[in-house]
């Protein structure tokens, strides 16, 4: 990965766009490090300490500790993936919004495009709201108003709206996805706190050296397997027929299908969470129960150290995997457009028996990855229920976003490189 980067830094179009990634994620930094004006934030930060393995938990972590203090980019990315999640759903559902998306070409990704900033603005504003009234409801203002709440929401909603558009910039002129690298940034910018965190847990005895030595082997093979499923797929052989148009002869030769083993990402992991933690999200917002009572032993089930909580989110993860796999991945559609390009997959008829073979390779692979999702999000729970540590029940979900935007990364630097005719990287 080194020499990827070492190797583009020397191509000078590919160090400006890696420079200017570079400083789009410098003012999104400086950006988070600059709060909304009205709201105490040492009183939030207490109040969100208590609220680790919950959905705000969730979106502290994937706003780089932003969320919990307040700042103008609060917010994240989040109403934007929100955004994306729905408009996605609803491309499916509504024939209008379908057609747009397959038979518009260039023009519809555009218009679909324009639709999800809207929705994002919109969302912005309602999770801004949210958040106001969240803060308001448990006296984290410093002055309760009017003009403080339309100042505090649409301060929200417009660092989200901008933070949509830095990310535009960055996929259009710098290198990656900029939603991912934001994305990547924020989770990175974690890590200091958490090794300082682990340190002075070591050094006060709390954290014994077979727990930190662990950690840091957990974290390495579940780095390996992250790797090694996100490079995994299944090729599916196709073969097209030959065909004569005028003197020349086309097809004839053989391709493969790939299939990725995890290609739902880490989505079904965020869905699942979501729902898993909702309860304690609810609760957190209620008086806390007496001891001994039915409310105080629900509280207690839905933890994220009980078993009950680590079977449901085991199984909610399989679920949305599929789930997934089938929004992203349509059988019939993969054999049609075969059908229609004289492709055949050996041994079955084009149509219906192939479309019911690659239903049957995507369920088989779908079980894989979902497994693997599950183990790689189950595990730092279980460690934190052993070891009784807390803050690391969100560790599986950050590292597979982590490597998976890192790889995205190289593989950029590395199409960009093979279409300037550099081999440097391949030697």
């Amino acid at each position: 990965m080194f020499q990827v980067f070492r190797n583009a830094w020397k191509i000078e179009e590919l160090r400006k766009k890696i420079l200017f990634t570079l400083f789009i994620v410098l003012l999104y930094r400086i950006g988070n490090a600059v709060p909304v004006p009205y709201i105490n934030v040492e009183m939030l930060r207490t109040y969100f300490d208590n609220l680790q393995n919950t959905v705000l938990g969730l979106y502290n972590v994937m706003s780089g500790n932003a969320f919990s203090s307040a700042t103008i980019f609060a917010l994240s990315i989040q109403p934007y993936i929100n955004a994306s999640i729905i408009i996605q759903l609803l491309t499916i559902a509504i024939p209008a919004l379908e057609r747009m998306s397959k038979e518009g070409g260039e023009e519809g990704r555009k218009k679909i495009a324009s639709i999800t900033r809207y929705a994002t603005v919109v969302i912005g504003l309602l999770q801004g709201f949210g958040y106001y009234y969240l803060i308001s409801r448990n006296g984290m203002l410093m002055s309760n108003g009017v003009w403080e709440a339309i100042v505090i929401i649409i301060t929200f909603g417009a660092g989200s709206a901008l933070l949509m558009w830095l990310g535009e910039q960055i996929t259009e002129f710098g290198i990656g996805n900029g939603i991912s690298i934001i994305l990547f940034a924020s989770i990175v910018s974690r890590l200091p706190s958490g090794v300082v965190s682990m340190v002075t847990n070591l050094r006060a005895g709390s954290l014994h050296w077979l727990g930190f030595i662990g950690i840091i082997v957990g974290a390495l093979a579940i780095i390996v397997l992250i790797v090694y499923v996100s490079n995994a797929e299944r090729r599916i052989p196709v073969q097209y027929a030959k065909r004569v148009v005028g003197r020349k002869m086309y097809g004839g030769q053989s391709t493969h299908l790939p299939m990725k083993v995890n290609m739902s990402g880490v989505m079904p992991i965020i869905f699942a969470q979501a729902i898993a933690s909702l309860p304690a999200t609810i609760a957190s917002f209620c008086k806390e129960p007496a001891a001994g009572t039915f409310w105080a032993g629900f509280l207690k089930v839905i933890d994220t150290s009980s078993v009950i909580y680590m079977v449901l989110y085991f199984l909610l993860i399989l679920g949305f995997s599929y789930f997934y796999a089938t929004i992203q991945f349509n059988p019939i559609e993969v054999a049609n457009n075969l059908k229609k390009n004289g492709g055949f997959i050996p041994g079955f008829r084009p149509g219906r028996p192939t479309s019911d073979f690659i239903r049957k390779v995507l369920n088989k692979i779908t079980l894989f990855g979902a497994i693997y999702l599950g183990i790689v999000a189950v595990l730092p729970l279980i460690f934190s229920s052993v070891t009784k540590m807390t803050g690391i029940a969100l560790g599986g979900t950050s590292i597979i976003i982590v490597v998976g935007v890192a790889l995205e990364i190289v593989q950029a630097l590395e199409t960009q490189m093979l279409m300037r005719h550099y081999k440097g990287f391949l030697e």
